[in-house]
């Protein structure tokens, strides 16, 4: 790996963990509590996030429960998840709130897949930049006479390929997450 691709190498990373972050997000067919992972709850003046409050447990395939460690924030949970708006349905029990994950439609699987080939056309794009700054790296190390120009033509292959690879990589995580949505 060339020196260029490398001094890139943290942000190519982030790419990947960020994409992997906002897929969580997306809603299944399932109970998930990465599902949860965006909400924050103004407690106390502060806002918080919701895994920071309480115990996020699955009760079954189909429900989630939120235990907050403090019931006297019952309603701030309650209504930070209610205006996160995903879809799910909140019932207060009193000493827990349990989120229903309501059966998706095919039209509702059809707009998450919709969302997910967002999520990806925007890592793509991330991607992409990414290339365009090494790359240019890449021809000014060659025009300041740093590296002769069958040097430029190989690290420009090698970034090439490494970028497949990222490309590859996020296609992979997309089909996966494209699976889980439209399986009923």
């Amino acid at each position: 790996m060339s020196i260029y691709i490398q001094k890139k190498q943290e942000e190519i990373n982030s790419i990947i963990e960020h994409f992997r972050k906002e897929i969580s997000t997306i809603r299944t067919g399932r109970a998930n509590p990465s599902v949860l992972d965006g909400i924050y709850v103004d407690s106390y003046g502060v806002k918080t996030p919701l895994n920071g409050l309480g115990n996020i447990g699955i009760a079954d395939a189909q429900s989630l429960t939120v235990t907050p460690w403090d019931r006297n924030i019952m309603k701030d949970i309650e209504r930070a998840i209610s205006e996160a708006n995903l879809g799910l349905g909140v019932v207060n029990d009193g000493d827990k709130i349990r989120l229903t994950v309501p059966r998706m439609t095919e039209e509702v699987r059809k707009e998450m897949v919709k969302k997910l080939n967002e999520k990806m056309e925007d890592s793509r794009i991330k991607v992409r930049k990414i290339r365009d700054e090494i790359k240019s790296d890449i021809e000014k190390a060659e025009k300041d006479k740093e590296i002769g120009e069958d040097d430029k033509f190989r690290f420009i292959k090698e970034l090439d390929v490494e970028i497949g690879k990222l490309n590859d990589k996020i296609k992979e995580l997309r089909d996966k997450k494209e699976v889980d949505v439209m399986t009923i």
